[in-house]
């Protein structure tokens, strides 16, 4: 059945008052049809805008209350890690364990699990670089002490999160509670060593190890504060982003993570992508571990780590599991925590403070997680 053309003699005789009346064309109306509508993207954009800059405004009401002033606290917040070379160096230094424990909880993530354990395999990881360090002295030249203690804390860090893995994959245990128990037994560990075993007989008293030999320690660049666990850390940066997005590996990650019903049925190798996923962040932790050793600590003791692992859980949140930005997110909590010591100075505030802050800034994304469901 064809449709009638409508011509001129189809409407010859017809009022024109019946006709429809014809739409105007262009933006002479005005009202909804010329109002800017926002795509989703943008729309998302400035509600996360608005969301930070509020979390902004609750801490600045909080520090008034404290009897601070706002201003003055944002200042010394900026001065105090960015503004100060020293201080910004330290910031960079800090967020190399921060940072790469962060990306031990992105790589499983991919996958699906969600893996607690940062300070475990960071603890680990420093304690098998300690062990090695000590061991070798300075018998070996420095270029290879460096590579075996950076190689002994990846494989502890690896083996650490591999255990949660197999718990997982053979009995169905949750890797989200043992990846958090393990933590307190790499805690007990690490105590056990430097009461006992490890303990430096010509220290003060302290439990610490004894120190690395120069030689074992890793080489300042520059003559700054920065050391060469920098730029190994900016590599393993660049190799991670890669192995997930750019190889078969990371895309099976995806597909498991995204329907692990679907992966089996594809035959996809369901449980050792699990469990590699577990190991290759414990090595990246263990790494963080082995080069905040190498580079920063110089020996062993109780708190080496001062909750790095549990910082880095939430960067990694922060930024969405995605490398680049989960190391931007593991800089900014790293110059927070560190400005809490100026606030302390300047503004006469707990520098515990900073804790609130960082809360604040980690609840925007749970928020924008929330507006997402909704809007999907």
């Amino acid at each position: 059945m064809t449709a009638t053309p409508v011509n001129e003699s189809s409407v010859r005789g017809t009022d024109v008052d019946q006709l429809p009346p014809e739409q105007p064309v262009g933006p002479e109306v005005p009202g909804a049809a010329s109002r800017i509508r926002l795509g989703p993207g943008s729309r998302y954009t400035l509600i996360s805008t608005l969301g930070y800059v509020t979390s902004l405004a609750i801490f600045g009401v909080l520090v008034a209350v404290k009897g601070a002033e706002p201003i003055s606290v944002y200042h010394t917040i900026i001065s105090s890690t960015l503004l100060n070379g020293d201080a910004l160096q330290q910031t960079v230094l800090r967020a190399i364990p921060i940072g790469l424990a962060a990306l031990a909880v992105a790589v499983p993530a991919r996958a699906g699990l969600i893996n607690v354990g940062g300070e475990g395999q960071l603890i680990m990881g420093a304690v098998a670089a300690t062990g090695i360090g000590v061991a070798i002295g300075a018998a070996v030249p420095g270029a290879l002490s460096w590579v075996a203690m950076c190689v002994g804390g990846a494989l502890a860090g690896a083996m650490w999160a591999a255990l949660s893995g197999v718990l997982r994959t053979w009995l169905g245990a949750s890797e989200a509670v043992t990846t958090l128990l393990l933590n307190f037994i790499a805690n007990d560990v690490m105590l056990y060593l430097i009461y006992q075993a490890w303990k430096d007989p010509h220290g003060s008293g302290q439990p610490q190890s004894r120190p690395l030999a120069h030689a074992a320690q890793l080489p300042k660049m520059f003559g700054s504060q920065l050391n060469i666990g920098v730029l190994i850390a900016l590599v393993v940066v660049a190799a991670t982003w890669f192995l997930l997005q750019r190889t078969g590996w990371g895309f099976q990650l995806r597909v498991v993570g995204g329907n692990i019903e679907a992966a089996r049925r594809a035959g996809l190798r369901v449980n050792s992508l699990l469990l590699s996923s577990m190991a290759v962040g414990g090595a990246l932790a263990g790494l963080g571990g082995a080069l905040n050793l190498a580079g920063v600590e110089t020996q062993l003791r109780p708190d080496i780590t001062v909750t790095f692992g549990y910082v880095a859980f939430l960067a990694s949140f922060l930024g969405r599991h995605q490398p680049v930005k989960v190391v931007g997110a593991a800089l900014l909590f790293s110059a927070v925590a560190l400005s809490g010591n100026g606030l302390q100075i300047t503004d006469g505030l707990d520098g515990t403070i900073v804790d609130i802050l960082l809360a604040l800034i980690v609840a925007v994304p749970l928020i924008m997680a929330k507006y997402r469901r909704r809007a999907a």
